[in-house]
């Protein structure tokens, strides 16, 4: 499964030769934090007849959020298979059918030709992150009417943050939002750029989807529970732990759906004539707590 944060594909080449099939998962994070997803996945491949361990084998590698491990983890699990760990994926094979998840839209990336037609040996799931960005921004306005000055934190090492700054830039423009846009790419940076607020407070925090940004989910709730700082986030594994507030797409469900594709690969389907799959199901997931600890008035019927 390949994405901005994971990857997985059949290993079809090496399943001639074994008597159980082989998927390879490559992830840009690592395993903490993850076993929702895992079960998201291994769901999905059990609706099309597969279980690990009984009658198919799933090769882990986990680039623990050093980037620039992800073409070598790939090329391993050829030899023995993030929009950014779906490229290294791409790169590394032509002919071993690849299911990825991408967080945003896998024709301009390159990754297939045509969402219906994908052509090659990539297909997945489009999960719309990026795109959603404008929507996350205008839900904290609601949650936080009087905000005026928001500040974005961005992993500027990631692809995609460009076109997350270009959505959220756009969308504040529109809803007369100032903001401020501060690098998040180590935990050094990350203390820092709170370490901002004693001098100026700003009335809101956007967190930008990445995938290391979500493995220090701890640090960002609670450095903004410890400045009191209403946060938007992602996903809900953010307001889970205490952060205010998430929008996006349900994630497990994302990996069921992927789960179901490689599925369907080792019957046989070919990935150029599966189409992508656009993610239906998004969920704004709200800790009610946080928001009474930060005199906020809740939606009548939030997630959470």
């Amino acid at each position: 499964m390949l994405g901005g944060a994971a990857a997985a594909w059949p290993l079809t080449a090496r399943a001639q030769q074994a008597a159980m099939p082989v998927v390879g998962f490559l992830n840009y994070t690592s395993p903490d934090g993850f076993t929702e997803r895992l079960r998201g996945f291994r769901q999905g491949l059990k609706e099309t007849g597969y279980v690990e361990r009984e009658n198919v084998a799933i090769e882990y590698r986990w680039a623990e959020n050093e980037m620039d491990r992800l073409p070598g983890l790939a090329a391993e699990l050829v030899a023995a298979p993030t929009t950014v760990a779906a490229l290294a994926a791409k790169a590394a094979t032509t002919t071993i059918p690849i299911v990825f998840m991408s967080h945003e839209e896998p024709v301009r990336h390159g990754l297939v030709a045509s969402l219906a037609r994908p052509g090659g040996n990539l297909t997945g799931i489009n999960i719309f992150s990026g795109e959603l960005s404008a929507k996350r921004l205008e839900l904290l306005r609601e949650i936080v009417p009087k905000a005026a000055r928001v500040v974005v934190l961005v992993n500027p090492t990631n692809p995609t943050a460009e076109t997350t700054m270009r959505d959220v830039e756009t969308a504040a423009r529109t809803m007369g939002l100032q903001i401020q846009v501060l690098n998040a790419s180590t935990s050094r940076e990350i203390n820092a750029a709170f370490a901002t607020f004693m001098r100026e407070l700003p009335d809101a925090v956007f967190v930008s989807l990445d995938a290391y940004l979500n493995s220090r989910r701890a640090q960002l709730v609670n450095l903004a529970s410890r400045h009191a700082v209403p946060a938007t986030f992602s996903n809900r594994d953010f307001p889970e732990i205490g952060g205010l507030m998430s929008y996006g797409t349900n994630i497990v469900d994302t990996f069921r759906q992927v789960g179901v594709y490689t599925g369907r690969i080792l019957k046989g389907a070919k990935p150029a004539e599966l189409p992508v799959v656009q993610a239906s199901k998004f969920e704004l997931v709200i800790n009610a707590e946080t928001a009474r600890m930060l005199g906020l008035n809740v939606p009548p019927s939030p997630t959470r």
